[in-house]
């Protein structure tokens, strides 16, 4: 099972930006797909974006445009880049794998585990 840590969140005005990243404990692209959620206090965890292994990627419509889901600059990361952040955006965000991409589904990763967490506070 590989193990996410996510890194990169923190204070930002309203229509900033910020790039989360998310580092593998080894080659999460061979076998896994990988996606992004974030979670408010009180709420469910919500879905945001998926990648597939072949770079195939899924977004929720309210973050399509803003946030782009891509692999990272270092080897075995991910990285989530936010832009135009409104503060309904803030919220914990976390990195996400799974094992097999289902295409019928909205988020078309089966996802099997999530990092700790990195909380983004947008300010007005």
């Amino acid at each position: 099972q590989v193990r996410l840590v996510e890194s990169g969140g923190g204070s930002v005005q309203v229509g900033g930006s910020l790039r989360l990243s998310c580092a593998a404990s080894r080659d999460p692209y061979g076998s896994y797909c990988m996606g992004w959620f974030r979670q408010v206090a009180g709420k469910e965890r919500e879905w945001l974006t998926s990648i597939s292994r072949a770079g195939t990627t899924r977004y929720l419509n309210s973050v399509k445009g803003r946030f782009t889901i891509g692999k990272g600059n270092a080897e075995n990361t991910l990285s989530l880049q936010m832009n135009s952040l409104e503060p309904e955006d803030t919220a914990m965000y976390y990195c996400a794998a799974g094992s097999s991409w289902i295409i019928s589904t909205r988020e078309g990763c089966a996802f099997t585990n999530w990092g700790q967490g990195t909380q983004v506070t947008v300010s007005s």
